[in-house]
Parts: C-alpha cells; sequence; structure tokens
C-alpha cells in the first residue's frame, strides 16, 4: 500500500487495475449518454450530390448578374437530373440537386420573374459558396467517430447521416454504492438526536449516471464490520465496481479503512488533495473498490478528480479528463501547505472578462458550496493565489 500519494500517483496506482468490459449493439433512440466501443465509418458521401443550400435559382457564376431562360425545377429527392447550359437558369430548393453544369447559387430575393414564368433577371452576383459540394462533410468510409466517443445528441444524429440504424457501445458498468455510519437516515424519516439525513449516495448514484453506468444505491450501512462485511460481499457478486462513503479516516470507527486493511486489499491510501485528502483504492474478493470520504463535498471532488478519470479509462477514453479555463480572480485563495487544494469558485463573464470568486464558505461539510459553484481553482500545495491574479480553472 501507498500513503498519501499525489493525484498523479493516485491516478497511475488506479491505472494498473483495470476491469475487462463488454459491448452491445443499441437501437440510436436507445444510445444517449452511452459510450461507442468502436470506430464508426460512413457508410454514405455527405451530401451524396452538390445541392442547394439556398431557395433561389441555379445557375453559371460567369452569367450574373444578367436575365436566363429558365429551363425547369429541382427539388429535393426530385428522380430527373437536370442539365442547363450558358443563359439558362433552374429554379431550385434548399437541398434539391444541382443541375449539371450550374456552379452557383442565387437567392430567390435576388431576383425578378417575367410574367410569364419563363426568364429570370438575377440582380446581383450569385453565389459559388452557396452549394454544399457532394462528400463535403463525410466521405464514404471516413471514420467520423471514434472509440470512447460519448454520445451526446448531435454524435446521434451524425451516425444517423452516416447511414448506421444501431450502435455498438460499452455495456455500462453497474456499481454499488454504500454509505456508512450509525447516524445516517433515509431523507423523509425522522430525524432523533445525533442524527442526519444521508445524502452522498443520492449524489455519487447521479455521478455514476452521468457516465453512462448503473448506480446500485444499497442504502445506509450501520457501523458494524459484520454488517459491512455483508455488504461489500453481496457488492463484489452482484457490481463492478464498489464505492463507499465514509469511514477511511483514522479513527477508531473508521470501519472501511479498518475491514480492508484486514481482509481487503488496499492499493493506496489518503491523496494529496484537499478537500478529499482520506480516500483509498483497493479490491474488495477482486473487485475494485473507491473509498471515498463521508464529507459530502469531499464525496464529489473525489469522485471528480480520482473515481471518474478511472470509470472513463475502462472505456477506452485516454483524457484529459478535466476541461479548465484561465480565469482572474476577485479574491486572495490559499492553497493547504501539503496539498493541491481544489476551492469552489462561480466563475462569471463581466464585460468579456471570466471572473472568479467563492460564494459561500469552504467546509467539506457544506454541500451549497459546491451547489453554488461551477469551477474548481486548481491551487499547488502552499501557494496563494492574489486578487486580480490569472489562474486555471477546472469547469464543473
Amino acid at each position: 500500500m501507498e500513503y498519501f500519494v499525489s493525484l498523479e500517483r493516485a491516478r497511475e496506482i488506479g491505472d494498473q487495475l483495470s476491469i475487462e468490459t463488454s459491448e452491445e449493439v443499441l437501437e440510436l433512440d436507445e444510445a444517449h449518454n452511452r459510450i461507442l466501443s468502436c470506430n464508426i465509418e460512413s457508410l454514405v458521401d455527405d451530401p451524396p450530390f452538390d445541392n442547394s443550400s439556398m431557395d433561389g435559382f441555379a445557375v453559371l457564376h460567369k452569367d450574373t448578374p444578367g436575365r436566363l431562360k429558365i429551363i425547369g425545377t429541382s427539388q429535393a429527392a426530385a428522380a430527373e437530373e437536370l442539365v442547363m447550359k450558358e443563359g439558362e437558369a433552374v429554379r431550385i430548393m434548399t437541398g434539391a440537386q444541382m443541375p449539371n453544369g450550374a456552379d452557383a447559387i442565387i437567392m430567390v430575393e435576388k431576383t425578378s420573374t417575367s410574367e410569364d414564368g419563363e426568364w429570370v433577371d438575377v440582380l446581383e452576383e450569385a453565389k459559388p459558396g452557396w452549394v454544399r459540394k457532394k462528400g463535403e462533410n463525410l466521405r464514404k468510409g471516413e471514420a467520423a467517430l471514434l472509440a470512447g466517443t460519448k454520445l451526446v445528441p448531435h454524435n446521434l444524429g451524425l451516425i444517423a447521416t452516416m447511414g448506421h440504424p444501431t450502435v455498438k457501445v460499452h455495456s455500462p458498468l453497474r456499481v454499488s454504492i454504500i454509505s456508512t455510519g450509525d447516524e445516517l437516515k433515509s431523507p423523509g424519516e425522522e430525524l432523533q438526536s445525533g442524527e442526519i439525513y444521508e445524502s452522498n449516495s443520492f449524489g455519487l448514484a447521479g455521478l455514476v449516471k452521468e457516465l453512462g453506468c448503473i448506480p446500485i444505491r444499497t442504502g445506509a450501512c450501520a457501523d458494524s464490520i459484520s454488517t459491512l462485511r455483508k455488504a461489500l460481499d453481496h457488492a463484489a457478486e452482484n457490481s463492478d465496481l464498489i464505492i463507499t462513503s465514509g469511514g477511511v479516516s483514522m479513527g477508531e470507527w473508521d470501519l472501511v479503512r479498518k475491514i480492508m486493511e484486514e481482509e481487503g486489499e488496499i492499493h493506496y491510501w489518503r491523496v494529496k488533495i484537499r478537500p478529499g485528502s482520506p480516500p483509498l483504492f483497493g479490491t474488495w474478493k477482486g473487485t475494485p473498490l473507491f473509498g471515498v470520504p463521508g464529507n459530502p463535498v469531499s464525496s464529489h471532488v473525489v469522485f471528480r478528480m480520482l473515481v471518474r478519470p478511472w470509470i472513463l479509462k475502462q472505456f477506452g477514453i485516454q483524457g484529459p479528463y478535466d476541461s479548465t479555463v484561465p480565469v482572474t480572480l476577485l479574491e486572495d485563495l490559499k492553497a493547504a501547505e501539503d496539498c493541491f487544494t481544489l476551492r469552489r469558485v462561480y466563475v462569471e463573464n463581466i464585460e468579456g472578462e471570466l471572473l472568479a470568486s467563492t460564494k459561500t464558505h469552504q467546509g467539506s461539510g457544506n454541500l451549497h458550496s459546491l451547489v453554488s459553484a461551477n469551477a474548481l481553482t486548481y491551487l499547488a500545495p502552499g501557494t496563494t493565489a492574489k486578487t486580480g491574479q490569472k489562474i486555471d480553472v477546472i469547469l464543473l
């Protein structure tokens, strides 16, 4: 076991343990938020033919402006391929195939048609740029989406454009989430003295769902070695990954750490980040396990910085895993002496400049500090970022 490691080292250790993922074929309607398991090649050219991006007339550019003879109409899905020559024009609809011989489009608003409908006066120079060229978006056989791509709406639209009715994706990981502590009660129950509502499993379940995986919330587990052992055994048998919440610090009742030391296998314990320094990573009965802190903010931050990259790596995604932007600070922010510090800040665009400030106190038990933030700082140990200084922040 390695102790109190850097964030980079924690990720390196995590990368040494991987699991075998499976794949499945889904209809496009069912594939939102899933992750591609193979490259997707286009079955067609897109567009499949030169077509117009405007309603107007297809013409020869050199004929414009001027009076032209109208020889026909090109509509979307028309079977007939029109041929035109110098001095002629073809009425054309948006998306319709360009006539053979035409090289430009004049929009209908820039024309005047004779009363008999046989002639069109083109009042301005036509636009070659309003012709969508065959294959300018996609070429047949081109791999337009790569394995590891998360399927958001525009990706799914592109797959349909390529002609695929189904898509091959990674099967979702099943992730068991176990919160620990005698003091925890489910929301809606009546609280007794010393009790609090359990919230971490709900937040962690949402984070798991965002990765296209299946959370299995087991409910709060009492502070009992036998009860915890039973919960871990059940999770190991029924899931690909276990996340425990709480019980990983150095106290007598931090039972996740204790049972993992005695009966499991710990690869690292404690990481040099704040909030969230107590996490551990290892295996229980061969199933990977992340033990995240019980403080709500810490659990979210540790998931973001350690669990999320590990899950994405199982799906073949290599990173980078964090999206950063430079911002200007509206207040001084200080890092912990020995840890990279992930302060919660709110970034807003004021007169074209991204400005960042804290909105609430930064206690790791104050989940509202995360709710009111949209970014995390990444301050090096022992440093202070001053008001007016530019720093990079991680967008949430």
